[in-house]
């Protein structure tokens, strides 16, 4: 099985996704990023098909990239291939579907939802905890996602408002039919509720445990 997980930039995508594979024996997350991230520093008299944007999924290696990614994960793993990453470009979305689907067809497809307002909100707690990673940068392109992921085409819509990165990834894997911890069973999400007890500090759903 192959599991997209889609949505905008900032949604918690990766969070999402880290939290299925320790829910899912024998998975294996693959982010197509790192690739792209790899072909954006490429010195410019390597000319590739589509580069000289501010995104690399314009670059036709990266989306052939994809394809042969998880693939090699696939001959590593007996379980599912998880892979987050954003597509809000219909034709690039089909795209790297067909070519998933050329490897695996039991590709299941979701997209993270949430408004404008709550992706600003996990992208300031993700710069105030380290993770400023561009920030400027994905607030303008998760503008254009959101809308963009109004089209069911992009995938299975869950909504992520008032919930948290764990029980959004419940609440997935109730949809694959698949055995999963009870969220409260995360590390990380119990030591942030511990913590916020200890401190006082009131939780706010739509951003608790998405960085």
């Amino acid at each position: 099985m192959i599991i997209l997980i889609n949505g905008s930039f900032g949604i918690g995508k990766s969070t999402v996704a880290r939290l299925l594979r320790r829910r899912v024996p024998r998975s294996l997350v693959y982010n197509p990023e790192w690739a792209g991230s790899i072909l954006m520093r490429l010195p410019r008299w390597i000319r590739l098909r589509g580069a000289g944007t501010d995104d690399f999924q314009d670059i036709d290696l990266w989306r052939r990239s994809v394809i042969t990614g998880v693939r090699l994960f696939q001959a590593v793993t007996t379980d599912a291939v998880i892979v987050p990453m954003t597509f809000s470009h219909r034709e690039y979305f089909d795209e790297v579907v067909a070519g998933l689907k050329s490897l695996d067809p039991n590709v299941r497809v979701f997209c993270l939802r949430a408004d404008m307002a709550t992706i600003l909100e996990r992208l300031d707690a993700r710069s105030r905890h380290g993770r400023p990673r561009a920030v400027s940068w994905s607030v303008g392109k998760a503008r254009a996602c959101v809308a963009s992921h109004e089209d069911e085409h992009f995938g299975e819509p869950v909504n992520t408002v008032q919930a948290s990165a764990s029980q959004v990834a419940g609440a997935i894997l109730q949809r694959l039919s698949a055995p999963f911890a009870p969220p409260n069973d995360d590390p990380e999400d119990a030591a942030r509720s511990q913590n916020r007890e200890r401190t006082g500090v009131p939780a706010r759903a739509s951003h608790v445990g998405w960085w």
